[in-house]
């Protein structure tokens, strides 16, 4: 009875049917990730092509996207190895594979090509690592080389159990033999493996009740040498001659096919056999590495290890304690949170930047709670500060470390003004810090350079283009602006743009009317129009007013100018609040930097600078990625102030942050300054172009800040602090306790929870304290604790943490401040009522001016971001408390199209500060042996 066929083709048609069912599922999770294959050759060998349009389009059926990654006969060694680490760095690749034979005209290494695959992507199972799983019996944690796999699948059809049966294995390749002989041992076979030197080599083939051959030897083994009923698999493929063929030969086995079906139960035809298998485990094994990789980067899976504090007393300096521990590796951070490693641009081994690829990969899961917004806000503060960056710290250390919750700091960057100025750092306090500081502080990875760099090249542009209108005739401004080049003149593609805007639709340079070339060349800017201003990073108030043009080469166009701080500059803004490239070049064009003599907004993309602008902050719009004490992931990203800006860091740190937490974690962002600035801002400002809606508000409070609401004497940076701020004084504080009042009522404006955090300094008492708690609970706060964070880290703010978890599961509404399409006058009113006090507002004649152009340009429909003063409810930084009974006046208003919003002007607000008489840097320096940092707080 001749023995019973077992086709490959219907085989591995029926794998192939339940992978691509297996394809879909993972769609249906995640609609945008496909399992990825990489195919890599070397030369263009005719074999190799036929297998590789094979592995191809069997991967196209499946749903597999699968790539033929080619390279020439004269790749070396060195391209051949660098395409592999490419592809091992590419996280949309699951499956690597090389096709051998490497047809170079170069000696290339195989088993270093080969051993290069990352072995989670060797889905060929022919690295070191994978074949040392399988002799060790690990078949679940590695990849099975792809024709041996495919045996054990049609074995398996046969219906035989392998399990105590005789099995024989000829030949020992690392692709077939070795591993075949792994397979069937594991599978508890008794198992020998014969080769070219074996005696008695039919004798040892007629005791097997499996025979898998692989010795490509045409037609060695002969049927009688076969036992009766055995099982047959012959993996070879042999080319003999065949006369009868138009070919003038055919493919045949290792096996006597015609007198081995006579002795076997179960044979394999040659082909269509063991070549089918093969190739559909090829795209079993990239289905299951990308089913690995779903399983270990599910939304939110984290395996984080914290960093234990040793806790010192007295509390050394924010400095020492930051160098007296030590951060994990940058890379490893990241890979605990879920970042991959091609979303990752390291910088050094404490910080790097996440590429934006990573939005469109998280794109379909679920957001963490934006509680993320828990919003760290501050009553009203003194000028040395509340400790809200530390509390955001802090709370983030003790959700993390000690309540094991996936939690994300999201913090704005600090201005080297600050920090060489009055404040100093800004990374948080005591044991509750980003580290290491100093990196933090200074430069970072250099995205406030880039916004200085970006906005002065504006400035530049319109000084140089008033010049030239000034100086040219329309026909000379023309030539330059479009200049021959090759023979011909060419409109960029930004100068397109402007002709689209004009209403000009025509791309041929030579075609325009006289009329259409002055509209085109001429912006006609009024200089006394022009808001765009110069800006540094340093607290320089010398700049507050300057006169540019004094040299004889600008033939006497001086003008009056300004800077601002870089952090002030719209660019920041945009950086802030921009949600992907596009958008932000979007904005960047958008923005307003003068009014034409006919009343016309200019913009850069006029000016024809928005592209290059683009360019140099396309590094600067990728979140940096830090570290606190205690090991938890921080996004430090933007920095506008929040007096003169918005005040709060970028919509792009939150949203990732949001799906790196997974749908059960916590992102706790902040805002600047006071609730009555940050706070009104980061819900009417940023949220309405985010669309997260937050959960919770954290409001930092301090006994001493509430003591100078209640009528303390002043509070001066660098001064020691007045005893009233150091004794107990329960009535003083009391009195002070309205502001706090006031403030929860502002976040209440919102429809959002609150709870109140007491940052406790050790002059204060527990009856102060617990004062302020009671007051703020009966306030109408969620909640309110004191905590010990910058003395104990997270642990000193597990209460704050337990309160915040609980706030954001409570019920909540929230809701805008105000209506877009109110007046801008109503808009600017309704904050001055609500969230300031105020009677009133007074526009006086440059705002009212400005109130009639902006909504003639069509800007009337914006946010409004005020810029104000932080140390006051009011305008005038000295009335503390909660003022009443006063006018808001509001100086001028100032258009922000590009980020989005109008920013009045509220009594006198200087854009750039000054430095004071002992400014920080007194204490700033390096130590040139240890390279060192000193000074920094």
């Amino acid at each position: 009875m001749s023995a019973q066929i077992i086709s490959g083709k219907e085989v591995s048609a029926q794998v192939r049917e339940c992978l691509k069912k297996d394809v879909e599922q993972m769609k249906l999770k995640d609609p945008n990730f496909s399992p990825g294959l990489v195919v890599l050759q070397v030369g263009d060998r005719d074999d190799s092509n036929l297998y590789i349009s094979m592995k191809l389009k069997a991967a196209k059926e499946i749903g597999i996207n699968a790539t033929h990654m080619r390279l020439p006969k004269t790749a070396t060694e060195d391209e051949v190895l660098h395409s592999i680490k490419e592809v091992n760095e590419n996280s949309s690749v699951h499956g690597l594979i090389v096709q051998l034979p490497l047809d170079s005209v170069h000696k290339i290494d195989t088993e270093k090509v080969t051993n290069a695959v990352a072995p989670e992507k060797d889905v060929d199972g022919l690295t070191s690592i994978n074949a040392g799983k399988l002799s060790r019996g690990d078949l679940g944690d590695c990849f099975i080389p792809c024709t041996p796999n495919g045996c054990m699948e049609l074995i398996k059809q046969t219906g035989v159990s392998v399990a105590g049966k005789r099995a024989v294995v000829i030949g020992r390749s690392k692709i077939v033999g070795a591993p075949m002989h792994d397979l069937l041992l594991w599978s508890h076979a008794t198992v020998t493996t014969c080769h070219s030197k074996t005696a008695d080599l039919p004798g040892e083939v007629g005791k097997a009740d499996v025979l898998v051959v692989g010795i490509g030897k045409a037609e060695m083994v002969k049927g009688e040498w076969i036992k009766k009923g055995a099982v047959v698999i012959d993996c070879g493929i042999n080319h003999i001659p065949d006369a009868s063929r138009p070919s003038g030969k055919r493919v045949v086995g290792d096996v006597h096919y015609a007198s081995a079906k006579e002795q076997a139960g179960f044979i394999t035809p040659v082909p269509g056999g063991v070549g089918p298998m093969t190739v559909a485990m090829l795209m079993a094994n990239t289905v299951l590495s990308a089913k690995r990789f779903l399983e270990s980067h599910q939304p939110g899976k984290w395996n984080i290890s914290y960093s234990n504090l040793n806790l010192q007393r007295p509390v050394p300096s924010d400095i020492v304690i930051s160098r007296s521990c030590v951060p994990k590796p940058i890379d490893h951070l990241a890979k605990e949170v879920g970042l991959l490693s091609d979303e990752v641009e390291l910088f050094g081994t404490t910080k790097a930047k996440v590429r934006l690829n990573i939005v469109q990969r998280l794109q379909a899961q679920p957001d963490g709670k934006y509680c993320g917004g828990h919003r760290v806000n501050l009553i009203t503060p003194t000028p040395l500060g509340e400790g809200k960056s530390t509390t955001t710290i802090g709370l983030v250390q003790a959700m993390g470390a000690h309540m094991k919750l996936n939690v994300f700091a999201c913090v704005r960057q600090p201005s080297q003004g600050p920090t060489f100025g009055i404040k100093g750092g800004a990374a948080g306090g005591g044991y509750s810090q980003v580290i290491p500081m100093e990196e933090f502080n200074l430069h970072l990875t250099g995205d406030i350079h880039a916004i200085t760099a970006a906005n002065n090249l504006v400035a530049a542009a319109i000084d140089a283009r008033m010049f030239h209108e000034s100086t040219q005739s329309d026909k000379a401004l023309y030539n330059r602006l479009v200049p021959l080049s090759g023979g011909e003149r060419k409109f960029s593609p930004i100068q397109i743009n402007r002709l689209k805007k004009l209403g000009i639709e025509k791309t041929d340079p030579s075609s325009l009317t006289e009329e259409e070339v002055t509209r085109f060349s001429r912006l006609d800017i009024d200089p006394s129009s022009v808001t765009w201003q110069r800006v540094l990073d340093t607290n320089d108030r010398f700049l507050r007013k300057i006169t540019i043009g004094q040299s004889p080469t600008e033939k006497g166009y001086t003008r009056e100018a300004q800077f601002d701080i870089t952090v002030a500059s719209e660019i920041m803004a945009v950086l802030a609040l921009t949600t992907s490239l596009q958008d932000m070049r979007q904005r960047l064009a958008k923005m307003v930097v003068a009014t034409s003599r006919s009343g016309q907004p200019i913009t850069t993309e006029d000016l024809g600078v928005s592209g290059a602008l683009t360019v140099l902050m396309k590094d600067a719009i990728k979140p940096n990625l830090m570290q606190t004490l205690e090991g938890n992931p921080v996004f430090v990203h933007a920095g506008p102030f929040a007096n003169i800006a918005h005040g709060n860091s970028s919509i792009l740190a939150d949203k990732i942050a949001l799906k790196l937490v997974g749908p059960e974690g916590y992102v706790v962002t902040e805002a600047g300054f006071g609730a009555d600035i940050g706070m009104e801002k980061f819900f009417n400002i940023k949220c309405r172009y985010s669309g997260l809606r937050p959960h919770v508000v954290v409001l930092v409070a301090t006994v001493r800040a509430l003591k100078m609401h209640g009528g303390g004497p002043t509070v001066t940076a660098g001064m020691p602090l007045p005893k009233e701020y150091i004794d107990e004084n329960l009535e003083l504080l009391e009195k002070g306790c309205s502001n706090m009042k006031k403030q929860i009522e502002n976040a209440q404006h919102f429809g959002v929870p609150v709870v109140v955090a007491v940052n406790a300094f050790k002059t204060d008492t527990e009856a102060e304290l617990d004062l302020v708690c009671s007051v703020a609970k009966a306030a109408g706060a969620f909640d309110a604790v004191h905590c010990t964070h910058w003395a104990e880290g997270g642990a000193g703010a597990v209460a704050l943490g337990q309160a915040v978890q609980r706030a954001s599961e409570a019920p909540s509404s929230f809701k805008f401040l105000y209506d877009l399409e109110l007046p801008i006058a109503d808009k600017i009113r309704t904050i001055a009522r609500k969230i300031y006090g105020a009677d009133d507002i007074e526009l006086l004649p440059e705002a009212q001016l400005k109130v009639e152009l902006y909504t003639k340009q069509g800007f009337g429909n914006l946010p409004v971001c005020m810029a104000k003063t932080h140390l006051s409810l009011s305008h005038e930084a000295d009335k503390k408390g909660v003022p009443t009974g006063f006018v808001l006046p509001i100086r001028d208003i100032r258009a922000s199209a590009g980020a989005g919003f109008l920013f009045p002007l509220v009594g006198t607000m200087p854009t750039i500060p000054g430095l004071p008489t002992r400014p920080c840097f007194y204490d700033i320096d390096l130590d040139p042996e240890t390279e060192q940092v000193n000074g920094l707080f």
